[in-house]
């Protein structure tokens, strides 16, 4: 059926009876929710430059000690959404945070999951459930839902790191919560050293890892390198693209959110084909052309970009003489667990 009834052709008197039982028909609204071949979407095409949001995130620190923040981020909220709701997504929550030389973010854990991207800057590091994880320029730092961690900052220049959490469906969940702790002590022992060497894990006395996040630091030299060794040998490949992954399971890092890196060789145009779950693009080396739907970006290192699901992306790297690298993130692991994943074309 093409029309259906409106809630103006209800009487009122019956639609006052419907209300005090708390009830609601479902044929005035079924279109909305279940609208024809599409899903309605919220999520708007759209860009934050660094270089504008750098100067009120460095103001920030200024004004708001960390003793009064715990955390000091801006949000990086979609439009789409409201503000006030800081989603980037429906399944994902950006933030960009800085930490400044000599501070403590003190210890704490909470239920959603969250990586840090680290943006810029040196001599910080993440300690998640007694590991430490230095911070490097593209390195990609898990700290998984139930886990404590804290970030300390021995350097002398600003560190900033872009947060992606699935905030957003945790608490639409009601299931999204945080717990204070204390200064974790450190353990030896690193997951980045231990698993090194992509296809070799440590099998102490034949026996694998059960924990069920072995490596929590992903250095981006070593992704950098898997994907240049990629790219040269295999010259007629068109997407250059590594997922990170457990390396004991070979699943996703993480519950809910997806993440990965991408090489575009110079000059190089690609098209994404169009998924059911948004997508994160952030620029870790290089510039790159985003287009999405009618919207045309263009990603300067530290730029980030967020597209709705059901939306084909075409890339293109801005340089002739170099490769530009990009980190991805999306809501495809929620999809498949909820079973609506899609790629259409």
């Amino acid at each position: 059926m093409d029309t259906l009834g409106r809630l103006e052709d209800l009487p009122q008197d019956y639609r006052d009876d419907l209300t005090k039982q708390n009830l609601v028909p479902l044929w005035p609204s079924l279109r909305a929710v279940l609208p024809p071949g599409v899903p309605t979407r919220n999520t708007k095409p759209i860009h934050w430059s660094y270089a504008a949001l750098r100067p009120l995130l460095m103001r920030a620190g200024d004004l708001t000690p960390m003793e009064k923040a715990e955390r000091r981020v801006l949000v990086l909220a979609n439009p789409g959404h409201g503000l006030e709701n800081m989603k980037a997504s429906p399944a994902m929550y950006l933030g960009m945070q800085l930490l400044l030389p000599g501070e403590w973010a003190p210890s704490h854990r909470h239920t959603p999951n969250a990586v840090r991207m680290v943006v810029e800057g040196e001599g910080a590091y993440t300690t998640v459930d007694g590991e430490k994880c230095p911070m490097s320029r593209g390195d990609l730092i898990l700290t998984p839902t139930g886990l404590w961690h804290e970030h300390e900052h021995a350097g002398d220049k600003p560190v900033v790191w872009l947060d992606v959490l699935d905030l957003p469906i945790i608490y639409y969940a009601e299931a999204s919560y945080g717990t204070e702790g204390q200064r974790q002590e450190v353990r030896d022992g690193r997951g980045d050293q231990a698993y090194a060497s992509g296809g070799v894990v440590p099998t102490a006395l034949f026996e694998r890892s059960n924990k069920a996040y072995p490596m929590l630091r992903y250095p981006w030299a070593g992704v950098r390198d898997t994907l240049l060794a990629l790219a040269a040998d295999q010259p007629k490949l068109d997407v250059v693209q590594v997922t990170y992954v457990n390396p004991e399971t070979g699943k996703d890092t993480q519950n809910n959110l997806g993440f990965y890196a991408l090489m575009l060789r110079p000059s190089q145009a690609l098209r994404l084909p169009a998924r059911s779950p948004a997508c994160v693009f952030h620029v870790i080396e290089g510039s790159v052309e985003i287009e999405i739907e009618v919207s045309t970006f263009n990603l300067s290192e530290a730029d980030t970009c967020c597209a709705p699901g059901y939306t084909s992306v075409n890339l293109r790297n801005c340089s002739t003489e170099k490769p530009s690298f990009v980190f991805l993130a999306d809501e495809r692991p929620l999809h498949k667990k909820l079973g609506v994943y899609e790629c259409r074309n």
